[in-house]
């Protein structure tokens, strides 16, 4: 039943995020993170996979498409242009 949230949202509600934050702090993986946290950087990873995307390009491209729908997603970060280094296929 619809509860007004996107379907990819209410997917990601049944991801374990405190056991995520859990290993991001014991590796430190938000070290001297500005904008695009770790958990950001998994939602893009896991819509890309849901949405069949191909390459980093076409992530970046299909994200931007949906630049107003990120928020209501979970994405919180901005997402980075491939042309500048791109942040969402490395580590930060």
């Amino acid at each position: 039943m619809n509860q007004g949230q996107y379907i990819f949202s209410q997917v990601m509600d049944f991801f374990p995020k405190k056991k995520f934050d859990r290993c991001v702090d014991l590796y430190d993986g938000n070290h001297r993170v500005r904008s695009f946290s770790c958990f950001d950087q998994f939602l893009c990873m896991a819509f890309a996979q849901l949405t069949y995307r191909e390459s980093l390009r076409d992530i970046e491209c299909c994200l931007r498409a949906m630049q107003k729908k990120l928020y209501h997603i979970g994405i919180r970060g901005n997402i980075p242009l491939c042309q500048d280094r791109c942040r969402l296929g490395m580590k930060i």
